[in-house]
């Protein structure tokens, strides 16, 4: 007899109970969550900021190499980062989901506490959302809410000329990590029997599949009183989301190659692949870094700060979006991050 129960043995309210009893509530600006027709929030004086992704089975993860609790954390990181992305502090999160037969009681169970653990980290509540079936695999939808004061939020349209530019973390490392995951699928398939080969490949493999938003640093700014003209998320690669930043600001940027901060696993791992390591940081997409501007002032404050790299400066729009080398020279950047269609 199988120790795991269809999803129709406990029927749509059944399962919700099951995943209420495990929510806690950390917000007072959450009034009411999961239980009526909808959730009650009560932010006060702040502005709200909200946000909605959506991740499908085999375009934007594949369970073959994704457990059922990294994918909930990294659906609930992934939205934080765009609410960590306006300098705002995420309070609430919905979510989503569309089932297929296959799934059991269990695996959403599983699924669920990948959520929890993320809520937990990021001080988060779950309010609410959506269950139905579907018959294209697991779809997840989280729409996270976020809140600030009028004049702390950051939009990307405010970078200015001699601004520095600056990244969070490092890059490069999830793309390499979803190639070896690739790697060692296709070797799965070829022969079940073998034991994937992910020895050293810890780091890279876990910035794929579990991603952490960067609200460490938001808080951290906080703190030293630095407010950014401009930031994004990097979730489709740094030089696309500095494209946005500097065509909604209408200002150039000249970003400065050896400053780009790199894991040194990922570089091992690029030339492993024979993948130049510049376009894993440039176009690999998936980090979930932050990539902000602040004013020149902020320099002495950050120059050695470990969790923030300055990159490069503003320019005049007229010089456009320029990677600099050690010997001075220039090279337009283009955008070759991932597309969604």
């Amino acid at each position: 007899m199988s120790e795991y129960t269809p999803l129709s043995a406990v029927g749509e309210f059944g399962l919700i109970r099951k995943i209420k009893e495990k929510i806690e509530l950390r917000n007072e600006s959450t009034i009411k969550g999961i239980g009526d027709d909808a959730a009650v929030i009560q932010p006060g004086q702040k502005q709200l900021v909200v946000s909605s992704d959506m991740l499908l089975e085999g375009v934007h993860f594949d369970l073959t190499f994704c457990p059922l609790k990294h994918l909930g954390y990294k659906a609930v990181a992934v939205n934080v980062s765009d609410i960590a992305a306006m300098n705002a502090k995420p309070t609430q999160i919905t979510v989503n989901i569309a089932l297929g037969a296959r799934y059991t009681v269990e695996a959403v169970e599983e699924l669920y506490e990948g959520i929890r653990l993320a809520c937990e980290n990021y001080k988060v509540d779950l309010v609410g959302g959506d269950t139905t079936s579907s018959t294209a695999g697991l779809v997840i939808s989280i729409t996270a809410i976020g809140e600030a004061a009028p004049e702390q939020i950051v939009y990307r349209n405010g970078a200015k000329v001699n601004d520095l530019v600056c990244v969070t973390g490092d890059l490069g490392a999830a793309y390499m990590g979803l190639q070896i995951l690739e790697r060692e699928k296709q070797a799965f398939l070829a022969n079940p029997e073998m034991q994937p080969e992910l020895e050293n490949k810890q780091y890279i493999v876990g910035r794929q599949l579990r991603p952490e938003a960067r609200m460490d640093v938001i808080y951290d700014l906080k703190e030293r009183g630095i407010q950014p003209t401009s930031m994004i998320d990097i979730s489709d690669g740094l030089a696309s989301e500095l494209f946005h930043i500097c065509s909604q600001s209408k200002v150039g940027a000249t970003v400065y190659k050896d400053n780009l901060p790199a894991d040194p696993q990922m570089l091992e791992t690029a030339l492993e692949f024979n993948i130049d390591p510049l376009t894993c940081i440039m176009n690999g997409g998936e980090d979930y870094e932050l990539l902000f501007t602040v004013p020149l002032s902020a320099y002495d404050e950050l120059k050695n700060h470990p969790d923030i790299t300055i990159i490069g400066k503003i320019t005049d729009d007229s010089e456009g979006v320029n990677l600099a080398t050690k010997a001075g020279q220039l090279f337009p950047l283009k955008a070759q991050g991932w597309s969604h269609f």
